[in-house]
């Protein structure tokens, strides 16, 4: 624990390194801070929290900038996390009065507006489509022997699959297998496609049979869907090429991005600062990352990957207000 002078020094530096990308002196804390003592003590104070471990001074002449210690005691004190500025709230509003269309799309843009509200690189992780339970089933012709099985989860994804006949299949059957799979399938996950009892009529259960397969997905057969914004904007944050041929490199596979967040999730975090998340490559990132709920339930990822100098109350807030308005978003279908 810090006493206040410490903690009102501190958070000083760490607000003064994150505007400027500079060392922090005790002249500039004296004005930041409003304390009543001289730059002298405003010193010593530093010096003691540099033994500590929360400030490291990178020149001899130098002011302090924060280690990962001390970015962590900032983040955990501040109450509250952070808001939006109004435009960026009137921002966030019209996109999702407009965000209408298929998961995909909704996602990828989603994941450009978070970008462009923290200007860093922003992740979104699709919900997986096997847990997701069927909103809507459609078959319908797209020639006399071949046909499309349409299925619109409560997630907001969208499968469908062609199918292919060995004959001429009318729109009847088709309205027919359609009405089946309907009754059959709604509230269920699309696994159950494979346990819709028989209609009694041969041909229309040939075409709900293959409907049921063309939708069909093996339980964690298909990766993870992840949408990227804003990688471009990391170089504008790092002076070294090589770190930032790193992190570019790291974003490049989506693997490794999906077990990072997903990672810092299952520690019960949702801001990762340097070496905590245990990746070479990241130590100089920190990771804000959140779940987003559909209909009540945790459903995917949103995420934001920036320098460890980030703005951490403004991209708190951008990452909880988004994952927000995405999840109540994707409810509302």
């Amino acid at each position: 624990m810090l006493d206040e002078r410490k903690a009102a020094i501190l958070r000083a530096v760490v607000q003064g390194y994150i505007e400027t990308a500079q060392p922090v002196g005790s002249a500039v804390i004296a004005r930041a801070a409003d304390l009543a003592v001289s730059s002298a003590t405003i010193r010593n104070e530093m010096a003691v929290l540099e033994r500590d471990g929360y400030l490291t001074q990178p020149h001899t002449s130098a002011g302090r900038i924060p280690t990962d210690k001390g970015y962590r005691f900032f983040v955990d004190s501040l109450t509250p996390p952070g808001l939006l500025a109004p435009a960026q709230k009137v921002q966030v509003r019209d996109f999702f009065a407009k965000a209408h269309g298929a998961l995909e799309q909704v996602l990828h843009d989603t994941s450009q507006l978070l970008a462009n509200l923290t200007h860093y690189a922003a992740v979104v992780i699709a919900p997986p489509a096997e847990g997701a339970t069927v909103r809507s089933v459609q078959v319908v012709g797209l020639g006399p022997r071949t046909g499309l099985a349409v299925a619109v989860l409560a997630n907001g994804a969208v499968e469908k699959g062609t199918i292919e006949f060995d004959h001429d299949v009318g729109e009847e059957r088709m309205a027919a297998a359609t009405a089946h799979l309907s009754a059959h399938l709604a509230g269920m996950t699309l696994a159950a496609g494979a346990r819709v009892p028989a209609t009694g009529d041969a041909d229309t259960d040939a075409v709900v049979l293959a409907a049921g397969r063309a939708l069909h997905r093996d339980p964690g057969a298909d990766a993870d869907h992840v949408y990227l914004g804003g990688a471009s904007r990391m170089a504008a944050a790092f002076d070294a090429v090589d770190t930032v041929r790193q992190i570019l490199g790291v974003l490049e596979q989506e693997y490794v991005v999906v077990g990072l967040l997903r990672e810092v999730l299952d520690r019960g975090m949702s801001v990762s600062i340097g070496g905590e998340h245990g990746d070479p490559p990241l130590s100089e990132c920190s990771v804000i990352v959140s779940p987003y709920l559909v209909e009540g339930e945790a459903a995917g990822t949103i995420g934001v990957l920036g320098p460890t100098r980030m703005n951490y109350p403004q991209a708190m807030a951008a990452v909880a207000v988004v994952s927000q308005r995405l999840g109540r978003r994707l409810s509302e279908g």
